[in-house]
Protein backbone atom coordinates (compact mmCIF):
# COMPACT_ATOMS: atom_id res chain seq x y z
CA UNK A 1 0.00 0.00 0.00
CA UNK A 2 1.45 3.37 -1.08
CA UNK A 3 2.45 5.71 1.89
CA UNK A 4 -0.14 8.67 2.28
CA UNK A 5 1.48 11.81 2.10
CA UNK A 6 0.92 15.16 3.87
CA UNK A 7 -2.26 16.81 3.24
CA UNK A 8 -2.37 20.13 2.99
CA UNK A 9 -5.10 22.92 2.65
CA UNK A 10 -5.06 25.82 0.70
CA UNK A 11 -7.54 28.56 1.75
CA UNK A 12 -7.93 30.92 -1.51
CA UNK A 13 -9.42 32.38 -4.48
CA UNK A 14 -10.08 30.96 -8.03
CA UNK A 15 -7.45 32.34 -10.73
CA UNK A 16 -9.08 31.13 -14.39
CA UNK A 17 -5.31 31.71 -15.73
CA UNK A 18 -4.08 29.14 -12.57
CA UNK A 19 -1.24 31.35 -12.14
CA UNK A 20 -1.99 31.68 -8.55
CA UNK A 21 -4.67 30.90 -6.15
CA UNK A 22 -5.77 27.58 -5.28
CA UNK A 23 -5.32 25.83 -9.00
CA UNK A 24 -1.59 26.86 -9.09
CA UNK A 25 -1.67 26.29 -5.17
CA UNK A 26 -2.57 22.28 -5.93
CA UNK A 27 0.39 22.35 -8.57
CA UNK A 28 2.86 23.17 -5.99
CA UNK A 29 1.84 21.21 -2.95
CA UNK A 30 1.68 17.86 -5.30
CA UNK A 31 5.37 18.74 -6.96
CA UNK A 32 6.31 18.87 -3.33
CA UNK A 33 5.09 15.29 -2.41
CA UNK A 34 1.48 16.28 -0.64
CA UNK A 35 -1.88 15.53 -1.31
CA UNK A 36 -3.63 19.25 -2.25
CA UNK A 37 -7.55 20.38 -0.73
CA UNK A 38 -8.86 23.46 -1.25
CA UNK A 39 -11.66 25.90 -0.24
CA UNK A 40 -12.35 28.31 -3.04
CA UNK A 41 -12.90 32.08 -1.25
CA UNK A 42 -13.31 33.99 -3.94
CA UNK A 43 -14.06 34.07 -7.72
CA UNK A 44 -12.12 35.89 -9.82
CA UNK A 45 -12.52 37.26 -13.94
CA UNK A 46 -8.42 38.06 -14.28
CA UNK A 47 -6.06 35.84 -16.73
CA UNK A 48 -1.95 36.96 -17.08
CA UNK A 49 -3.15 40.55 -18.43
CA UNK A 50 -4.48 40.97 -14.79
CA UNK A 51 -7.98 41.07 -12.14
CA UNK A 52 -10.71 42.27 -14.09
CA UNK A 53 -13.49 41.05 -11.24
CA UNK A 54 -13.20 39.83 -7.89
CA UNK A 55 -16.64 38.24 -6.45
CA UNK A 56 -16.23 37.11 -2.59
CA UNK A 57 -18.03 33.73 -1.97
CA UNK A 58 -20.36 33.18 0.87
CA UNK A 59 -18.79 33.22 4.02
CA UNK A 60 -21.16 30.52 5.08
CA UNK A 61 -20.20 28.46 2.71
CA UNK A 62 -16.30 28.97 2.99
CA UNK A 63 -17.13 27.92 6.85
CA UNK A 64 -18.83 24.33 5.86
CA UNK A 65 -16.23 23.67 3.43
CA UNK A 66 -13.70 24.03 6.10
CA UNK A 67 -15.01 22.04 8.73
CA UNK A 68 -16.28 19.85 6.34
CA UNK A 69 -12.30 19.12 4.99
CA UNK A 70 -11.19 19.43 9.05
CA UNK A 71 -13.80 16.85 10.08
CA UNK A 72 -12.48 14.03 7.08
CA UNK A 73 -8.81 14.49 6.80
CA UNK A 74 -6.03 14.91 8.96
CA UNK A 75 -4.79 18.11 7.53
CA UNK A 76 -0.92 18.73 8.27
CA UNK A 77 -0.57 22.29 7.12
CA UNK A 78 -2.23 25.50 5.66
CA UNK A 79 -1.46 27.85 3.11
CA UNK A 80 -4.55 31.11 3.50
CA UNK A 81 -4.11 33.29 0.25
CA UNK A 82 -6.47 35.93 -0.58
CA UNK A 83 -9.95 36.00 1.41
CA UNK A 84 -11.92 38.77 -0.91
CA UNK A 85 -13.65 40.22 2.16
CA UNK A 86 -14.16 41.01 5.63
CA UNK A 87 -16.81 38.15 6.28
CA UNK A 88 -14.55 35.65 4.76
CA UNK A 89 -11.91 36.86 7.08
CA UNK A 90 -14.00 36.23 10.03
CA UNK A 91 -15.08 32.66 8.99
CA UNK A 92 -11.46 31.88 8.26
CA UNK A 93 -10.58 32.98 11.60
CA UNK A 94 -13.63 31.44 13.63
CA UNK A 95 -12.51 28.16 12.19
CA UNK A 96 -9.01 28.29 12.82
CA UNK A 97 -9.98 29.49 16.84
CA UNK A 98 -12.41 26.34 16.79
CA UNK A 99 -9.95 24.06 15.60
CA UNK A 100 -6.68 25.06 16.65
CA UNK A 101 -5.56 22.04 18.72
CA UNK A 102 -5.93 20.13 15.94
CA UNK A 103 -4.10 22.34 13.04
CA UNK A 104 -0.46 23.80 13.09
CA UNK A 105 1.60 24.81 10.21
CA UNK A 106 -0.96 27.59 9.18
CA UNK A 107 0.57 29.96 6.72
CA UNK A 108 -0.56 32.98 6.58
CA UNK A 109 -0.20 35.32 2.46
CA UNK A 110 -1.69 38.39 3.34
CA UNK A 111 -2.85 38.96 -0.60
CA UNK A 112 -4.14 42.11 -0.17
CA UNK A 113 -3.66 43.39 -3.73
CA UNK A 114 -2.85 42.11 -6.90
CA UNK A 115 0.35 42.50 -8.68
CA UNK A 116 -1.88 44.33 -11.45
CA UNK A 117 -3.05 46.84 -8.55
CA UNK A 118 -6.73 45.79 -7.97
CA UNK A 119 -7.92 45.07 -4.30
CA UNK A 120 -8.02 41.26 -3.27
CA UNK A 121 -9.31 42.60 0.17
CA UNK A 122 -11.15 45.48 1.59
CA UNK A 123 -9.94 47.81 4.64
CA UNK A 124 -12.20 46.13 6.70
CA UNK A 125 -11.23 42.60 6.14
CA UNK A 126 -6.98 44.23 6.49
CA UNK A 127 -7.91 45.07 9.74
CA UNK A 128 -9.40 41.78 10.62
CA UNK A 129 -6.85 40.39 8.93
CA UNK A 130 -3.84 42.12 10.48
CA UNK A 131 -5.86 42.03 14.76
CA UNK A 132 -7.46 38.60 14.83
CA UNK A 133 -5.85 35.93 11.97
CA UNK A 134 -3.08 37.25 12.08
CA UNK A 135 -1.84 36.48 15.35
CA UNK A 136 -3.57 32.53 14.96
CA UNK A 137 -1.50 31.69 12.18
CA UNK A 138 1.98 30.29 12.70
CA UNK A 139 4.17 31.99 10.09
CA UNK A 140 3.22 35.25 7.84
CA UNK A 141 4.84 35.81 4.25
CA UNK A 142 4.05 39.26 3.12
CA UNK A 143 5.68 41.11 0.41
CA UNK A 144 7.39 44.50 0.77
CA UNK A 145 3.79 46.47 -0.10
CA UNK A 146 1.79 44.35 2.29
CA UNK A 147 4.45 44.46 4.91
CA UNK A 148 4.18 48.18 4.72
CA UNK A 149 -0.12 48.48 4.81
CA UNK A 150 -0.11 46.02 7.74
CA UNK A 151 2.49 47.87 9.87
CA UNK A 152 2.47 51.26 8.34
CA UNK A 153 5.85 51.65 7.92
CA UNK A 154 7.96 51.89 4.69
CA UNK A 155 9.56 48.70 3.73
CA UNK A 156 11.53 48.97 0.77
CA UNK A 157 15.02 47.82 1.85
CA UNK A 158 16.86 45.07 3.92
CA UNK A 159 16.58 47.43 7.00
CA UNK A 160 13.37 48.08 7.13
CA UNK A 161 12.12 44.70 6.27
CA UNK A 162 14.06 43.62 9.94
CA UNK A 163 12.03 46.63 11.40
CA UNK A 164 8.62 45.41 9.95
CA UNK A 165 9.08 42.07 11.26
CA UNK A 166 9.74 43.38 14.67
CA UNK A 167 6.36 45.58 14.22
CA UNK A 168 4.80 42.43 12.77
CA UNK A 169 5.53 40.01 16.11
CA UNK A 170 4.16 43.38 18.14
CA UNK A 171 1.00 42.87 16.55
CA UNK A 172 1.25 39.41 17.02
CA UNK A 173 2.97 37.42 14.84
CA UNK A 174 4.94 34.60 16.02
CA UNK A 175 7.08 34.45 12.75
CA UNK A 176 7.27 36.25 9.16
CA UNK A 177 9.25 36.12 6.58
CA UNK A 178 9.22 39.39 4.52
CA UNK A 179 9.65 38.80 1.03
CA UNK A 180 11.73 40.95 -1.28
CA UNK A 181 11.92 39.77 -4.83
CA UNK A 182 11.27 43.09 -6.06
CA UNK A 183 14.59 44.59 -4.78
CA UNK A 184 17.72 44.68 -6.74
CA UNK A 185 18.81 41.56 -5.07
CA UNK A 186 16.24 39.31 -3.82
CA UNK A 187 16.16 39.18 -0.37
CA UNK A 188 13.71 37.14 1.73
CA UNK A 189 14.02 38.09 5.79
CA UNK A 190 12.91 35.07 8.61
CA UNK A 191 12.22 36.60 11.88
CA UNK A 192 10.41 34.87 14.61
CA UNK A 193 10.22 34.95 18.52
CA UNK A 194 12.16 32.47 20.64
CA UNK A 195 13.55 31.91 23.89
CA UNK A 196 16.43 34.77 23.03
CA UNK A 197 13.76 37.19 21.71
CA UNK A 198 13.40 38.01 18.23
CA UNK A 199 16.01 36.43 16.18
CA UNK A 200 16.57 36.93 12.04
CA UNK A 201 17.84 35.38 9.17
CA UNK A 202 18.14 36.74 5.33
CA UNK A 203 18.38 34.63 2.38
CA UNK A 204 20.01 36.56 -0.55
CA UNK A 205 19.76 35.11 -3.98
CA UNK A 206 20.47 36.68 -7.44
CA UNK A 207 17.08 39.11 -8.71
CA UNK A 208 15.66 37.10 -11.74
CA UNK A 209 14.57 38.49 -14.86
CA UNK A 210 11.71 37.51 -16.11
CA UNK A 211 8.21 38.34 -17.19
CA UNK A 212 6.92 34.87 -15.10
CA UNK A 213 6.12 36.29 -12.21
CA UNK A 214 2.25 35.69 -11.96
CA UNK A 215 1.74 34.05 -8.57
CA UNK A 216 5.23 33.92 -6.99
CA UNK A 217 3.46 35.07 -3.42
CA UNK A 218 0.99 32.57 -3.24
CA UNK A 219 4.08 29.38 -4.83
CA UNK A 220 6.13 30.95 -2.10
CA UNK A 221 3.86 30.19 0.71
CA UNK A 222 2.49 27.49 -0.10
CA UNK A 223 5.94 25.68 -0.87
CA UNK A 224 6.56 26.67 2.94
CA UNK A 225 3.64 25.09 3.94
CA UNK A 226 4.22 21.69 2.14
CA UNK A 227 7.88 22.03 3.59
CA UNK A 228 6.54 22.65 7.09
CA UNK A 229 4.26 19.50 6.74
CA UNK A 230 7.17 17.49 5.41
CA UNK A 231 9.08 18.20 9.48
CA UNK A 232 11.28 20.60 8.46
CA UNK A 233 11.76 23.37 10.62
CA UNK A 234 10.97 27.59 9.71
CA UNK A 235 14.63 28.21 8.23
CA UNK A 236 15.07 25.46 5.92
CA UNK A 237 11.19 26.04 4.95
CA UNK A 238 12.25 29.06 4.07
CA UNK A 239 15.28 28.93 2.07
CA UNK A 240 13.71 25.33 0.01
CA UNK A 241 10.24 27.88 -0.58
CA UNK A 242 12.92 30.39 -2.35
CA UNK A 243 14.91 27.76 -4.53
CA UNK A 244 11.14 26.48 -5.40
CA UNK A 245 9.90 29.61 -6.75
CA UNK A 246 13.50 30.37 -8.41
CA UNK A 247 13.48 27.19 -9.77
CA UNK A 248 10.03 27.23 -11.43
CA UNK A 249 10.97 31.35 -12.77
CA UNK A 250 13.61 29.73 -14.23
CA UNK A 251 11.78 27.17 -15.77
CA UNK A 252 8.60 29.00 -16.70
CA UNK A 253 7.45 28.85 -20.45
CA UNK A 254 5.70 32.28 -22.17
CA UNK A 255 1.56 31.76 -22.06
CA UNK A 256 -0.08 34.94 -22.20
CA UNK A 257 0.26 38.73 -23.13
CA UNK A 258 1.17 39.88 -19.47
CA UNK A 259 2.94 38.06 -16.55
CA UNK A 260 2.96 34.78 -17.20
CA UNK A 261 2.95 31.67 -14.82
CA UNK A 262 5.30 29.84 -13.01
CA UNK A 263 6.22 26.38 -13.92
CA UNK A 264 5.22 25.02 -10.98
CA UNK A 265 5.65 21.06 -12.23
CA UNK A 266 9.18 22.19 -13.76
CA UNK A 267 10.37 18.87 -12.08
CA UNK A 268 8.19 16.89 -13.61
CA UNK A 269 10.26 17.11 -16.99
CA UNK A 270 13.64 15.62 -15.44
CA UNK A 271 11.91 12.22 -15.39
CA UNK A 272 10.08 11.90 -19.22
CA UNK A 273 13.48 12.90 -20.35
CA UNK A 274 15.26 10.43 -18.06
CA UNK A 275 13.32 7.95 -19.98
CA UNK A 276 13.38 9.41 -23.17
CA UNK A 277 17.05 8.74 -23.25
CA UNK A 278 16.28 5.21 -21.85
CA UNK A 279 13.94 4.36 -24.66
CA UNK A 280 15.94 5.64 -27.11
CA UNK A 281 19.00 3.36 -25.57
CA UNK A 282 17.09 0.20 -25.64
CA UNK A 283 16.02 1.19 -29.47
CA UNK A 284 19.69 0.95 -30.14
CA UNK A 285 20.39 -2.08 -28.61
CA UNK A 286 17.50 -3.70 -30.43
CA UNK A 287 19.11 -2.75 -34.06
Amino acid sequence: MAEIPPVVLTIAGFDPSSGAGVTADVKTIAAHGCYGVACITAMTVQSTAGVRKVVPCDAGLVRDTLDELAADLEIAAIRIGMLGSGEVVGAVTRFLESARPRLRNIVLDPVLKSSSGADLLDPAGAKLLRDKLMPICDVITPNLDEATVLTGLNVTNEDEMRKAAVRLHKLGAKAAVVTGGHLSQAVDLLSFTGNKGVQQEVFRGPKLVSNSTHGTGCAFATAMACHLALGRGLAEATLLAKVFVSAAMTAAYPLGHGKGPLNHLYRLNEPRRANSQAGSEAGKAQE
